[in-house]
């Protein structure tokens, strides 16, 4: 099996001045043979600076093409790359430290002395600055690695630790998904310290042999003229973005466009047949989860997948099942879980243990349902369930009712304790547009007129709250913990709930 170093080597010698990487914001560029120049300098680097085989080494770079080139170079000589977010205060950074114990620090920040990056070309910037040694020595592993913190929704981290191999695999996957090749040219606005940008978009550029113009976040002013301008074929993007794009006109779309991808959190309907009407071109759902390197399921390149689904499984094995481990028959909700060449096999330092079973299964903690095609469709999470008088109420069912309303722009659902039913559900919205205090009441009108038409009692929101933003995890998704947190917190008296 080729491994990175070798990839990054066959790709300068077949193709040394074509762009991997290129700048949205301006006229910088990585080719590849800049890239394995990057690579061989951070061996050299990290070799002399006495970094074993395997060991930690966090990365701590805000220019996106820095980063890129540490983090591949890292995992080609063979360590463990700890990306980071580069905008986190000065505490949350020195917690992830703590948590994971990393034998080395690159950065691109001023104040971090551990060993610095030109951000130029991705270079040792001051090889003599001094080295900080830490944690403990790791084994030695022949390939390199990626640790990073993943919480989902649940607010509670752990550690995951994904193998070159695994990576690897996951990028193919999506390389053969996506049918990219080296006249693809990509478009990332997303945070490069998550999985979904290191896989989806620059593990597998590299793997396809294309090209990737990374910007280091979404802007909407300009950005479909900037992706004619760079004569894009593919986007890389979650919801958040899709439902913004879906507002505003298009004045342009690159005549080389082949699809949009969405990722992270689901995507509404309505957001993605505006996307889809107004560029022409498909918008391609995803699932996936930093456990599994990434991409899970994905609905079809040519679109036309049935409506409220994440497609099938690519390049993995994926069941629903009841409590007891039996499979659900095609349309029944249970639990989902997943095993295959990029799925971890545990947790580093034990955590979570009895999420994968002695067959590979690991529970990814969502629920589901498959239909007779074996097309995915999620029902929340099960800690997201609102358990009403012995009723379970899947948020996720009640939240596209209700972004059925054009009015709707993001909608959450979440359980606030009832002394009698266990817990009611109350729904966050946040509309398209600012309301006047009237606008508002007749929103909620008409929102509660839609569930009682397409909703049974139980799981028709008991308050509906109107709202600037919701709370989201740093991937996009909305943080459900915490908006329990705030109605467990909240001594309001609860409405009336029909029993």
């Amino acid at each position: 099996m080729t491994t990175l170093r070798e990839l990054v080597i066959e790709r300068a010698e077949t193709s040394p001045h074509r762009c991997f990487l290129a700048d949205a914001r301006s006229e910088r560029s990585l080719d590849f043979a800049m890239l394995r120049a990057a690579a061989d300098a951070w061996r050299r680097e990290l070799d002399a600076a006495g970094v074993p085989p395997g060991a930690r080494v966090l990365v701590d770079v805000d220019d996106p093409l820095a980063f890129c080139a540490v983090h591949l170079a890292v995992i080609a000589a063979g360590r463990c790359s700890v990306p980071v977010d580069p905008a986190a205060p000065a505490a949350q950074a020195q917690r992830t430290r703590r948590s994971l114990q990393p034998w080395l620090v690159v950065s691109d920040r001023a104040a971090i002395r551990d060993m610095r990056v030109n951000p130029a070309t991705g270079l040792p910037a001051d090889p003599a600055a001094p080295v900080q040694a830490g944690g403990e020595r790791a084994g030695e592993p022949r390939t390199g690695s990626v640790a990073l913190l993943t919480s989902g929704s649940t607010g509670t981290p752990k550690t995951v630790v994904l193998t070159e191999c695994q990576l690897l695999h996951a990028a193919r996957c999506v390389v053969d998904h996506h049918e990219l090749s080296s006249t693809d040219r990509g478009f990332n606005p997303l945070p490069l310290f998550h999985i979904n940008a290191q896989v989806v978009a620059v593990l597998a550029t590299l793997v396809g042999g294309g090209s990737l113009v990374l910007d280091r976040r979404f802007h909407r002013t300009g950005f479909w003229q900037l992706l004619v301008q760079q004569r894009i074929t593919w986007l890389n993007a979650v919801p958040a973005i899709l439902s913004i794009l879906a507002l505003e006109d298009v004045p342009a779309v690159p005549a080389t466009l082949r699809f949009i991808r969405s990722a992270s959190a689901p995507l509404p309907a309505a957001a993605r047949d505006l996307v889809t009407a107004r560029s022409g071109v498909a918008v391609v759902e995803s699932y996936g989860m930093t456990e599994a390197a990434s991409q899970i399921t994905v609905t079809p390149l040519s679109g036309g997948h049935p409506a409220g689904s994440v497609g099938g499984p690519v390049g993995v094995e994926l069941e629903v099942v009841e409590s007891d481990g039996q499979r659900c028959a095609p349309g029944v909700v249970g639990r989902v879980r997943i095993r295959g060449e990029s799925v971890i096999s545990s947790y580093a330092e034990g955590a979570a243990a009895d999420r994968i079973d002695a067959a590979g299964w690991l529970d990814t903690g969502d629920l589901g349902r498959l239909d007779a095609d074996g097309y995915l469709y999620l029902a929340g999470r099960r800690d997201d369930v609102v358990n009403c008088g012995g009723e379970l109420v899947h948020p996720s069912e009640v939240e596209q009712v209700l972004l059925g309303e054009p009015a709707v722009a993001e909608a959450a659902v979440a359980a606030r304790p009832h002394e009698v039913l266990g817990a009611v559900p109350v729904a966050w919205i946040r509309p398209v547009l600012t309301l006047d205090d009237e606008q508002v009441s007749e929103l909620i009108s008409r929102l509660r007129l839609r569930c009682e038409q397409q909703l049974s009692r139980v799981k028709r929101p008991v308050e509906f709250r109107i709202v600037t933003g919701l709370p989201q995890t740093s991937t996009g998704k909305v943080a459900r913990h915490r908006l329990r947190e705030l109605l467990v917190a909240d001594t309001r008296r609860p409405e009336p709930v029909p029993l």
